[in-house]
């Protein structure tokens, strides 16, 4: 990516997670660079496209982070609380505004971002379960396809609803019970061992 392009993402990136979408304009971005708009003209059409380039770039730094997860030596298990720590440091630093004016202002790019964000989950959660079928701690007769499908549907109807408030959907808790529910529907004996002791290690270190 352009270097002044990533430049501007980064800036509207600040913008949009403190104040939303909709209340900053193209002049707010121009200011607050100290350049012209039509410096940034020479890289977006309008705001839309602005938007669209800041979801594509949200997309492009939240595959990436996840990515690193697989990379670092982790057991299955290990892995799925790295990643579920990881998201949960993200809802709790995104302003509600910014998601609300996406969807409701900016339809088409909330889809997109909703349709790849779900295909990223499906995606690491079935290679989570082929790792962890692997390494003997998920069960070999489960099946991961609807698993997967399964474990999505189960997050974003926590979403959704109003059962849960802000603070316990923004909680750390509520993402480690709801990986606890659903790695002791899938563990075989030995998955069960490392779930514990997980568990043990976050209570130790008084991870909330």
């Amino acid at each position: 990516m352009n270097e002044e392009l990533n430049n501007i993402l980064s800036k509207v990136r600040e913008l949009y997670t403190k104040y939303g979408i909709k209340s900053i304009t193209m002049d707010d971005v121009a200011r607050e660079m100290g350049i012209s708009k039509k410096t940034i003209y020479q890289y977006v059409t309008d705001k839309d496209d602005l938007v669209g380039k800041f979801v594509g770039n949200e997309i492009a730094l939240r595959q990436e982070e996840i990515c690193n997860c697989f990379k670092t030596g982790f057991n299955a298990i290990e892995e799925l609380f790295e990643i579920s720590i990881f998201m949960n440091k993200l809802i709790r630093n995104q302003n509600p505004a910014t998601d609300y004016d996406l969807k409701k202002y900016y339809p088409h790019h909330y889809q997109k971002m909703v349709k790849i964000r779900r295909e990223g989950t499906y995606n690491y959660i079935y290679q989570n379960l082929k790792k962890g079928k692997a390494e003997g701690l998920y069960r070999d007769e489960i099946d991961a396809e609807i698993i997967s499908k399964l474990y999505i549907s189960r997050v974003e109807s926590i979403h959704l609803n109003d059962l849960f408030t802000v603070e316990e959907f923004t909680s750390l808790k509520l993402f480690i019970e709801l990986l606890n529910y659903h790695i002791r529907g899938i563990a075989t004996e030995k998955g069960i061992i490392v779930l514990n002791k997980k568990l043990k290690e976050l209570e130790t270190n008084n991870i909330k």
